[in-house]
């Protein structure tokens, strides 16, 4: 089994040494295997699991999504159920989004009302 220390690990999966460590205090990587020098060591899978990370991040999963579904990733050797939970949460995002579209529309109608609005009493009753 290929071991890489936490520099060689964020060099190939491009984050952070931050990142990593952040990740492992919120559960989405499994700490490294601690020798007895100190050291942490990480595997191909963690290099995997920060990819899928990054994919999941770019298709607009929040962190929260990405750790309910990260273990099927690596479980579920079809990837059927990782998808399917992943496009139930992409369709809520879509609704979500559709929400906040809507609501943005009645506000920008509503500001586009008293624009006129403030541009008719203005006009009415300039002094000049």
């Amino acid at each position: 089994m290929n071991r890489m220390r936490i520099g060689d690990l964020t060099e190939r999966a491009g984050v952070t040494q931050r990142t990593v460590r952040y990740y492992e205090s919120i559960g989405l990587l499994p700490s490294g295997e601690r020798e007895g020098n100190g050291h942490h060591y990480y595997t191909e899978e963690t290099v995997a699991r920060l990819q899928k990370i990054d994919q999941l991040k770019k298709v607009g999963l929040s962190l929260e999504d990405i750790r309910d579904v990260i273990e099927l990733y690596f479980t579920d050797t079809s990837g059927v159920l990782p998808k399917r939970k992943v496009l139930g949460i992409l369709r809520q995002h879509l609704a979500d989004t559709d929400q906040k579209l809507e609501a943005l529309g009645q506000f920008r109608s509503d500001l586009q009302s008293n624009i006129e609005r403030f541009e008719r009493w203005l006009e009415a009753n300039d002094g000049d």
